[in-house]
């Protein structure tokens, strides 16, 4: 197999516009064929069903012909290069115009599912201070962690977590998915080992190795 043998031109523009052609087969060629940077720069990357969901037809199209015209197929550019960029940023004229590459880490390794809705106006950004309450459960039911006191005329003397979101101060399941939600939302997340307590789990706790995390959470308040 050579690396040098360009992909050919499966479809004419007639055929892309034709409306009963599928957006994601155009988005399978793409990611099939092109560089990372170019998926990255076209916002391609990612679960095809997803990507045929925010992308347009007409995007698609001016992608397709653009990949055939840059010529920027799988294996044009060199993986160490594309990381030596991002590290050396170069910074031109102002310091706020700093681009970074954002390097694609593969689908979010939590799902939330909202149990009761939040005001949809407040949501927490990067820094503020939120305060949580929070039962924490491995996926057989054990519960391994929780803020909520059994017996609710208590619920006064016990405050709900407070901490400052999106800074690493907790487990980055929790931090990604904070941020998707509104003051007042109480949500069921699940969180795989990697964006919880990974390989170790939790010593001197219920949770060992490699456990998926399920927390109910309520977004008390946004400050």
């Amino acid at each position: 197999s050579k690396m040098a043998d360009e992909p050919t031109r499966e479809w004419s523009d007639d055929q892309l516009k034709n409306d009963d052609f599928p957006k994601k087969d155009i988005i399978k060629f793409i990611q099939d064929n092109a560089a990372h940077t170019f998926l990255n720069e076209h916002k391609l990357l990612g679960n095809i069903k997803n990507v045929a969901k925010t992308a347009k037809k007409e995007q698609l199209i001016e992608a397709y012909n653009e990949l055939f015209e840059s010529k920027r197929f799988k294996g044009t550019e060199p993986v160490e290069e594309v990381t030596e960029q991002i590290k050396t940023v170069k910074i031109e004229g102002k310091p706020k115009e700093v681009k970074t590459e954002v390097v694609y880490e593969g689908p979010p390794k939590y799902f939330k599912s909202v149990l009761k809705k939040g005001d949809k106006a407040n949501f927490p950004k990067k820094g503020d201070t939120v305060s949580c309450w929070y039962t924490g459960t491995l996926e057989d039911g054990t519960v391994f962690d929780t803020n909520i006191p059994a017996i609710a005329r208590k619920k006064r003397q016990t405050k709900p977590l407070s901490f400052k979101v999106g800074l690493g101060r907790v487990i980055r399941g929790w931090d990604e998915a904070i941020l998707t939600m509104s003051k007042g939302e109480t949500a069921r997340i699940e969180i795989e080992p990697e964006w919880a307590y990974g390989k170790k789990g939790l010593p001197d706790s219920k949770v060992p190795p490699n456990a998926k995390l399920i927390f109910e959470v309520e977004l008390v308040a946004v400050d």
